[in-house]
């Protein structure tokens, strides 16, 4: 089976996930899988003649589930488009509060992603204050009021964070303290459910001061697009800053990614993928929260996790929540 256009790939990616359920029942229990999906993801994968391929994504040390991605390849023949992704994770910054003096106010626009920066802007460091740090992805705009968009594991971290919680800016593992970094208030977010199934991971934060800087290394980001493959993206992050990646994959179901004891393993469909194209990751621990835009400055995605293998370059991939399903999810809409 060679090259197929967008709804033929489609139909073989739905033929083929019947295909591994069954074969999940009588393999999978076995590996000891406690997550609400086999760690076996499909999506779409771009070729490099414009059409599609089947993205076989699976988890390293799970033989049950290597079998079947062997079994899945050699069904969707060279269209399918295999990688071993290792355990894939959300990128939160690990840890508690870090005991650091108190970072300076930064205002240039190449450092600070890990200070304390006024105005704030997209891409630097921001949490809850019982999470470490994340990264502020972008402002939108909710019943007329601006907020801070980010993930949920960013802004409110467990299911027990209530509405009107502190928001910091740098996050606490950046040093960051509610008496003197408080930027916000929890005010929405779409709740995960432990070993569920989910599409999104994000929370806003009201902001206590309104005068907020838009802009990128792109310059403003105010519209949205649908991933239809092979695009060239970027994202300004916490901990690795700008860089510049390609989208592998979209409509990716049953990606599994962990979130530790509270919530275990959560399994997320219609996700896009990216890797790096540089020396080095997309992203890393602290950059979850990051809004990924096309170079054009059109905005794709938000970041929520990532794997430990299974790019070209040897640093893991990326995955992204599709903006549109983000937004539509909080009622909101970027700031402009």
């Amino acid at each position: 089976m060679g090259s197929m256009d967008e709804r033929e790939a489609r139909e073989v990616k739905a033929q083929v996930g019947d295909y591994v359920r069954e074969l999940a029942r009588h393999r999978v229990h076995a590996a000891d899988v406690h997550a609400a999906a086999v760690p076996l993801a499909l999506g779409l994968a771009p070729l490099a003649d414009g059409g599609y391929g089947v993205a076989v994504r699976y988890r390293l040390g799970l033989p049950a589930v290597r079998s079947i991605a062997r079994k899945v390849a050699e069904q969707v023949g060279p269209a399918a488009d295999v990688r071993r992704t290792g355990r894939i994770r959300t990128l939160a910054t690990p840890g508690g509060p870090a005991v650091t003096p108190r970072p300076p106010v930064v205002t240039a626009r190449s450092l600070g992603e890990t200070g304390r920066v006024r105005p704030l802007r997209p891409g630097v460091s921001i949490a809850h204050a019982k999470v470490s740090a994340g990264t502020l992805g972008a402002f939108v705009v909710v019943d007329g009021r601006m907020h801070a968009l980010s993930n949920y594991h960013v802004l409110s971290g467990t299911p027990s964070a209530a509405m009107g919680d502190p928001i910091l800016q740098p996050g606490p593992a950046d040093g960051g303290r509610t008496a003197r970094d408080k930027v916000g208030e929890l005010a929405g977010r779409v709740e995960l459910e432990p070993h569920g199934r989910a599409t999104v991971d994000c929370a806003i934060a009201l902001l206590d001061d309104p005068e907020v800087d838009l802009r990128y290394p792109v310059g403003p980001v105010t519209t949205t697009a649908v991933a239809v493959g092979n695009e060239e993206v970027a994202k300004v992050g916490r901990t690795t800053s700008v860089t510049h990646g390609r989208v592998t994959a979209i409509e990716l179901d049953d990606v599994v990614v962990g979130y530790g004891e509270e919530l275990g393993e959560i399994a997320f469909d219609g996700q896009i993928e990216v890797e790096s194209t540089g020396g080095s990751a997309f992203s890393r621990g602290g950059d979850s929260g990051s809004l990924v835009y096309r170079e054009d400055g059109v905005a794709l995605g938000l970041l929520f996790a990532g794997s430990e293998t299974g790019s070209e370059n040897g640093s893991g991939l990326t995955y992204l929540n599709p903006i549109d399903a983000v937004l539509d999810a909080l009622g909101a809409t970027l700031a402009t």
